[in-house]
Parts: structure tokens; C-alpha cells; sequence
């Protein structure tokens, strides 16, 4: 272990108990004044994380999205996009890994905000905890009216109120329950998830091969004819042609793929809630890149060789049902009856359990905020179960919005904007956990301590990590290019591929001026200037103590499993 003197020498001496506690099964932070405080629980287990590493990457975005990225990119296209995006969530994914397992104020609820305030500087990890706030509070409603919307695919007669209302109260109602039943939730729910898809992908390669009723041997015709790849497709119609054309159409597909893989940092806002963090996060973690290797890649792959990427089927699809996702179609396509309901019924359980997830990732990034003082206080109060009630609240309320869509389209079409304007935040978040990480390794370096001392090792650092900041950098500028082609441009294209920048710059600029605990300066010595933190001030040791002690009680409850049953289990956990 690295050396640790049990104290946080960013503080005053004073005012090191007042910094953070850890009590057992639990983390607090101890204000001025306070007699008494609770903090969050650890109640999700080893399983319940497996589960959320896979449930923050199977959704609507596979089973629906990917026919979207079939028809831009083409077969090949598709499969490559998703297949580099892949690798550069997994990057983001073990580099926040190998920060939390440093142990620096590892027990801290979405900690991530955190980071970017100790190893960077305090105003950007300001703007990212609200830009990260904002970015799944504002997905609340629009999960909800997707969920009602897929439930209308049964019934389109009944208004969406009364399908939207029952499911935010279930949304809601679970979130102030204590957090091993969100864990227990989304680990029944992925398992429905993965369930239907490995299902899926066996079933496609049984219909490739020629096992369906209908349609015979199909193989690699569809990457023979219309291609492995299409041409691009600017918003007005003018289509790029030649290799060009080709390659922004696979760029096309890489930014949608980015927007699939949203909600895999899920898994990082978990840590000061899991149970035996230094051993279960590891373990998740390492799995994830299999996966998405196995789920995403292989499934992209499948509907390639099914569906050819100029199907009719794809260019009329509303986007809103079974009826949108391509493995319908290559299922309709073979002649079978009834699995559309089936998997529309998927696609629901996936639209919920994202709103599900959305309010516990906002309501703990809230929570983390006021843990760093950067919210409000009362939203650091939580019940003796470890309930953030505020939080909650103010994240969940966020839910009523969904009512503005019924009967309006054009709230309907601000909604589908700010889930665009969700999704670059969120890859603004994977930048930003990356530059952590990197500022973290150089400051080990600097400071002469060792990765070999570090509980959990991240592989092929910092390289993975350059590679992904870079690559995340790349894809948030380009993002919006097609509307530089032809008549393509508008304002509304403009904002909502840039907006997200300007609005984490606002966020970063007013604590970078004001929100410092320094001299002040400026006229009229108006501003209080943040301080970057430099490599050789960076501190790397303080929490270890408190986080060693947590480590011991943690290992003295888990014992290996004796059992072969156990053993399986603890293989596939």
C-alpha cells in the first residue's frame, strides 16, 4: 500500500474531522454543527454490479438505435464504429478504475466529480458534477414518454398519461427505497436484457445459415449488395459519394455508437455504496470490455449479415417500437410470428430500467456535490438507511416534464433535443474522467510512488487513457459536422451539437472566478480564483487510512465459496 497518514493535508488540522468518516457499511461526511449524520449504505453486492455493468450498456440504443446506424454506415461500417467506440469506453471505464482503487476518498458517491477536483481543479469538477447532474435528470422524462410510447405499440388508443404516471411513480417509489433494491431491480432486468440478446444473436445466426421458415441461406450477401458501406447523407439530402462519402458515413456511425454506449459510467457512481469495493469494482470492471465485445459487436455483426442497410423497413421507421429495431425485421424477413411483441416488450423493460438508473445516477451526483460543498447542505442529509431523500426528490422531480409532451409535438421535439444535448455531456463526463486519471499517473510519477503498490492496476496505461481522451475530444467537435454540407445548416442542428460546450463552460468559468478559497483579486477584488493543481502539490495519500480500515472489515465478510455452485456463481459475478 502506499503510505498513508490517515489525514487530509489539504485541510487545516482543525479541520480534518470535519473532511469525511467512514463508519461501517457506510459513508458520511461531517459538517459543522452536526450532532448526528448518516451517510449512504454499502448494499449492492458483487452480482448487482456485474448487472449494472451490463445493464448501462444494453438498451434501447442496440435494440432499436442500431438500425439507425445500419442505415447510415452500412454493414461494415456499423461493425467498425461500434467496435473502436467500444474500445474507447473501455479506456474511459479502467482508467476511473484505477483511480478508485488508489483509495483516494474512494468511498465517495459518485466520486468521479471528485477526482476532477482533486487532481485537476475544483472548477471543473464543479461543472462536471452539474453538467453530469443535468445530463440524466433531463433523461428522466424523455425515458418515460419512450416507455409509454413503446406500451402504445399494444394499444394506441389509451392517452400516455396513463401509462406514463404508474411508471414514474414505480421509478420514484423504488429510488427511496434502500439501494439493494435498485441493485436487485437492475439485476433482474439486465438478465432479461442479456437474456433476449444472446438469444437474439443465437437466433440470427440460425436465420443466416438458412434455419428460418421463410428466405433460405443468406451469409455475406448483404456486404456483397448494397455494400459493405454507404454514402453519407448530409440532413438536406446531398449525398457524399466516392471514399469520402464513405468514411464520414462510418464517422456518422461512430458518434451514434458514442450515444449508445451512454450510461456505462453508471457503474462509477456506484462505488461508495458497493459492497467490498477494492475486490467488486475490479471485477466488473475487467468484464466489461468482453461484454461489449460480446453483446454490442457480436450483435452489430448479426444484424449486418440480416438486414441490408437500404431495407425500406429502416428509411420509414418512426423509431419508436418493436417495429424499429432490426432484429424485427430480419425476424419478420424469416417468416416468424409473434416475437415483435416479445421484444417490444425488451425494449420497454430497457426504456424503464434506463429511467430507473438515471434518477439514482443524478440523485448521487447531487449527493457527491454537497459532500464537496459545491451544493446546498441539505442535500448531504440521508435516513438511517442510507436514503438521500433530497436528492431524490430533486432528481425524480424532473419526471413531471414528461407530462408537457402529451399532445404537443413540438415539446416532443425539444424533449429528442435535450436527449442529444444528454448525450455529448455524457462523453464531456468520459473526457474528463480520463484527464483525471491521466493528471493521477503523472503525479505518481512526480512523486516517486509506485503502480505496483496500487491495489488494482489499470492495463496499458496511460496509453489507453491518451488514446481515449483524445479520441472523446475528436468525437465531441465533430460531432455536428454533417451540418456544414450542402444547405444543411440551421441554428437548432447548431446548438444541439455544440450547446453542451459553451454551457460546461459557463459552469467551469463561475466557480473558476468565484469559487476559491484564496485572496481575492480583480476589480473591486471581486473574484476568489480556483487553484489547477499541480503534480507535485497533488495529494495522493490522505483517506488511505480510513480506506485500509474499511478494506480489513470488508475482507473479514467475504470468504471464498466452497461449493462448486458457489464457485460457478462467483465465476459469472
Amino acid at each position: 500500500m502506499l503510505p498513508s497518514n490517515g489525514t487530509d493535508e489539504s485541510l487545516p488540522q482543525d479541520d480534518v474531522e470535519k473532511k469525511v468518516g467512514v463508519e461501517e457499511n457506510s459513508v458520511v461526511m461531517v459538517g459543522e454543527g452536526s450532532s448526528e449524520v448518516h451517510g449512504v449504505k454499502r448494499g449492492l453486492k458483487q452480482r448487482h454490479l456485474a448487472m449494472i455493468a451490463l445493464g448501462g450498456t444494453i438498451g434501447t440504443g442496440l435494440f432499436v438505435g442500431a438500425g439507425n446506424a445500419l442505415l447510415t454506415g452500412g454493414a461494415v461500417g456499423c461493425l467498425l464504429g461500434y467496435s473502436i467506440m467500444g474500445v474507447a469506453v473501455y479506456s474511459m471505464m479502467v482508467s476511473f478504475i484505477a483511480l478508485g482503487e488508489m483509495g483516494t476518498q474512494f468511498p465517495d458517491s459518485g466520486n468521479f466529480t471528485h477526482f476532477a477536483t482533486r487532481f485537476l481543479d475544483p472548477s471543473i469538477g464543479f461543472a462536471l458534477g452539474y453538467n453530469f447532474f443535468y445530463c440524466y435528470s433531463i433523461t428522466i422524462p424523455v425515458e418515460l414518454v419512450a416507455s409509454s410510447l413503446v406500451i402504445q405499440y399494444w394499444n394506441a388508443s389509451i392517452n400516455q398519461a396513463a401509462w406514463i404516471t404508474p411508471l414514474f411513480i414505480l421509478i420514484v417509489a423504488v429510488n427511496f427505497m434502500p439501494v439493494q433494491w435498485y441493485g436487485e431491480l437492475e439485476f433482474w432486468f439486465a438478465a432479461i436484457k442479456i437474456v433476449a440478446i444472446v438469444g437474439l444473436i443465437i437466433l440470427g445466426i440460425v436465420l443466416d445459415c438458412g434455419g428460418g421458415p421463410v428466405g433460405g441461406y443468406i451469409g455475406f450477401r448483404y456486404w456483397k449488395n448494397p455494400g459493405p458501406f454507404a454514402q453519407l447523407a448530409a440532413p438536406d439530402g446531398t449525398i457524399v459519394g466516392g471514399a469520402w462519402g464513405r468514411f464520414l458515413a462510418f464517422w456518422t456511425v461512430l458518434v451514434n455508437a458514442a450515444f449508445s454506449f451512454i450510461g456505462t459510467e453508471v457503474l462509477a457512481i456506484t462505488v461508495g455504496e458497493a459492497e467490498n469495493p477494492r475486490k467488486t469494482l475490479p471485477k466488473a470492471i475487467k468484464r466489461t470490455f468482453w461484454r461489449i465485445i460480446l453483446f454490442y459487436v457480436l450483435g452489430i455483426f448479426i444484424i449486418g449479415l440480416l438486414v441490408p442497410a437500404n431495407s425500406e423497413r429502416l428509411l420509414n421507421s418512426n423509431g419508436n417500437d418493436a417495429s424499429a429495431s432490426p432484429f424485427v425485421i430480419a425476424i419478420e424477413n424469416a417468416g416468424i410470428k409473434g416475437l415483435p411483441s416479445v421484444i417490444n416488450a425488451v425494449i420497454l423493460i430497457a426504456a424503464w430500467s434506463s429511467g430507473n438508473s438515471d434518477v439514482y445516477a443524478a440523485s448521487r451526483t447531487l449527493y457527491s456535490l454537497a459532500l464537496d460543498r459545491k451544493a446546498p447542505s441539505i442535500f448531504r442529509w440521508c435516513t438511517a438507511s442510507g436514503i438521500p431523500v433530497y436528492c431524490i426528490a430533486a432528481s425524480g422531480s424532473f419526471g413531471f416534464f414528461a407530462y408537457l409532451t402529451l399532445g404537443n409535438a413540438s415539446a416532443a421535439e425539444v424533449f429528442n433535443w435535450l436527449y442529444v444535448l444528454s448525450s455529448v455531456t455524457g462523453i464531456i463526463t468520459w473526457q474528463c474522467i480520463l484527464g483525471s486519471y491521466l493528471r493521477f499517473h503523472y503525479a505518481m510519477r512526480r512523486q516517486n510512488l509506485s503502480r505496483e503498490d496500487l491495489p488494482w492496476k489499470a492495463p496499458f496505461q496511460p496509453y489507453l487513457s491518451w488514446f481515449g481522451f483524445i479520441f472523446f475530444g475528436i468525437v465531441i467537435l465533430m460531432n455536428g459536422f454533417t451540418i456544414f454540407i450542402g444547405d444543411s445548416f440551421t441554428v437548432t442542428g447548431l446548438a444541439t451539437a455544440y450547446v453542451c460546450l459553451p454551457i460546461f463552460g459557463l459552469f467551469w468559468l463561475s466557480y473558476k472566478l468565484f469559487g476559491g478559497d484564496g485572496k481575492r483579486c480583480g476589480p473591486f477584488n471581486m473574484f476568489r480564483l480556483t487553484t489547477f493543481v499541480s503534480l507535485d502539490d497533488m495529494d495522493l495519500t490522505s483517506g488511505l487510512k480510513e480506506l485500509d480500515e474499511m478494506d480489513v472489515r470488508e475482507q473479514a465478510k467475504f470468504e471464498k465459496p466452497k461449493s462448486t455452485a458457489g464457485k460457478i456463481f462467483a465465476a459469472i459475478f
